[in-house]
């Protein structure tokens, strides 16, 4: 599946929000507008404001426009509420869930933790970060990249593991205890507005 790999402030300063909880991302200054005078005074309407908060939950999933939109058609499928379970399932991303573990700073990090084979989901190596997890599943580190994630915990000091998820540091080990509620998502955003955009 295509990767973004362009400059990632951008996307932030883009949709007016941090996507990522990185200092370069939540500075104040970083979150003017892209382009020398930025957009001052810039009025959305009915349709960017959709679109932009379309932008925010694409960008901080790391997720394509085509991928996004096969998302949408599954949450659309699925009982219930369509925005929740939208989010759900973005939220299920294996690369997400290593992100919310704390065991890499961002969401392309993880990704590329992922990718590069170093997770193992249930005892077998899964390298591909859209994988979803369910409740019960286990996820581990192979040896040789702990190193790297326990460095990475000790520079997020203080970062809250999610309820929905179990997590033994002495082990690297991590359990899916539920499936995730869109109030156990620390990412504000407006699903409705999301919907309408692609009626």
């Amino acid at each position: 599946m295509a990767n973004y790999t362009g400059p990632k402030v951008k996307l932030s300063r883009r949709v007016g929000v941090p996507i990522a909880d990185l200092p370069k991302h939540t500075t104040k200054r970083q979150l003017n507008a892209p382009g020398v005078h930025g957009f001052r005074g810039r009025r959305l309407r009915d349709y960017g404001i959709r679109l932009n908060e379309k932008q925010k939950l694409r960008y901080h999933y790391n997720v394509m426009e085509r991928q996004f939109r096969h998302y949408m058609a599954e949450a659309g499928r699925l009982k219930g509420n369509t925005g929740e379970s939208l989010l759900r399932l973005l939220e299920q991303r294996l690369d997400n869930v290593i992100r919310r573990l704390g065991w890499a700073r961002s969401i392309w990090a993880a990704r590329q933790l992922v990718s590069h084979g170093h997770v193992l989901v249930n005892g077998r190596k899964t390298d591909i970060a859209s994988y979803s997890v369910q409740p019960g599943d286990t996820i581990k580190l192979k040896e040789k990249i702990h190193k790297v994630v326990r460095e990475n915990m000790e520079s997020m000091a203080g970062h809250d593991v999610p309820a929905w998820l179990s997590f033994d540091p002495s082990t690297l080990t991590a359990k899916v205890l539920e499936a995730p509620t869109s109030d156990q998502i620390p990412f504000d955003v407006n699903v409705n507005l999301i919907i309408e955009f692609y009626r």
